[in-house]
């Protein structure tokens, strides 16, 4: 049986004697035990590298070069692991002398011993026992490594907010005139790094749908009741960078139409579109504003223009077109899906 084919480790075997080696394989393999066998230094030192869940030898098979290579192993196993010791004593041999001998030989290591002739049964149920502990112990490396994988991630995420909000302070400082208008600008802008954090986190950390991001975006902006600010188009998963990076521009798009667009106005009305192109897998955003008061393009680009191009230019890969049409701002931008989606597995 191979040690793909089943859910517990594998078991490494050692014996000098052809017979007895052959026998022990033979047994283990007949109940469904995943097995390889070791014979001599060489493959010992090998097999023992690719992590075998216990190891079951013959006494006579525990030479001084066997004891020191099983040694250097148990001392190098990750904290997680404590790999387990089948030793198959033989009735004529003084068992206390051997069994203080190894323990001196693998101190701290989890030894059990066997005498031959021993039980199919007692032997096989042993060794299952110990596979299972051993499993166990794979859980909590799991664990472990997840853990550590969390806290890289959470590392790698609070600096980034971090940076976030110290770009987004820097530039509200600069372009605000009083400070209550600087207050109001740089609170918003927190309120939409915030919801669409909250999104991300709602969907797990792996990835969060395009239409909760714009929902969450849009809410502040929204009357109960009214469709001044609609938007459609088909589901699109996007990576958590992605996620954040979208809602900023789509809060600033949003800002700009509650300050000089089209929210500025009772009549106004704002239109998000989105769609895929199979073919050639590509994203494309429309930002369309209508009803609003006549816009002109202004002298100067400020935060949020600046903000727009650039982000979305990183995010796509090719920069957005921003049209000053007299009727309503236009922002319109597309670009492989494979930059803010989640890379999909091959099937």
């Amino acid at each position: 049986m191979d040690a793909t084919d089943s859910p517990l480790d594998w078991v490494l075997t050692m014996a000098p004697y052809r017979r007895d080696a052959e026998h022990l394989e033979a047994l283990l393999a007949q109940n469904g035990l995943p097995v390889r066998r070791a014979e001599g230094v060489e493959e010992l030192t090998a097999l023992l590298e690719q992590g075998p869940g216990v190891l079951v030898a013959t006494h006579e098979a525990l030479n001084p070069k066997v004891l020191e290579v099983i040694r250097r192993h148990l001392i190098d196993q990750p904290e997680w692991s404590e790999m387990p010791l089948v030793i198959l004593l033989d009735r004529a041999v003084p068992q206390a002398r051997v069994r203080a001998e190894l323990s001196a030989a693998w101190p701290r290591s989890r030894q059990l011993y066997y005498q031959r002739p021993v039980t199919t049964l007692e032997l096989l149920s042993g060794i299952q026992s110990i596979l299972l502990a051993r499993l166990r112990q794979r859980d909590i490396r799991d664990r472990i490594e997840r853990e550590i994988e969390l806290r890289r991630e959470l590392n790698h995420r609070v600096k980034n907010i971090l940076a976030s909000i110290s770009s987004i302070f820097q530039m509200t400082r600069r372009r605000a005139v009083s400070l209550d208008e600087f207050a109001d600008d740089f609170a918003g802008r927190l309120a939409a790094l915030a919801n669409v954090h909250s999104a991300v986190f709602q969907a797990d950390g792996e990835a969060v749908e395009f239409s909760s991001v714009v929902e969450l975006t849009f809410s502040p902006y929204r009357v109960r009741g009214t469709d001044r600010l609609v938007f459609t188009g088909p589901t699109v998963l996007l990576r958590p960078d992605a996620a954040t990076t979208l809602a900023l521009c789509l809060h600033e798009l949003a800002t700009n139409a509650l300050k000089y667009g089209a929210l500025s106005a009772p009549e106004g009305r704002v239109s998000l579109q989105w769609s895929v192109s199979q073919e050639a897998d590509l994203l494309s955003l429309e930002w369309v504003e209508s009803g609003g008061p006549p816009v002109s393009e202004p002298s100067r680009s400020g935060y949020g223009t600046r903000y727009i191009r650039s982000a979305l230019s990183s995010q796509f890969g090719t920069p957005p077109v921003i049209l000053f049409h007299p009727q309503g701002l236009r922002c319109i931008v597309s670009g492989p899906l494979s930059r803010v989606s989640p890379t999909q597995p091959e099937v």
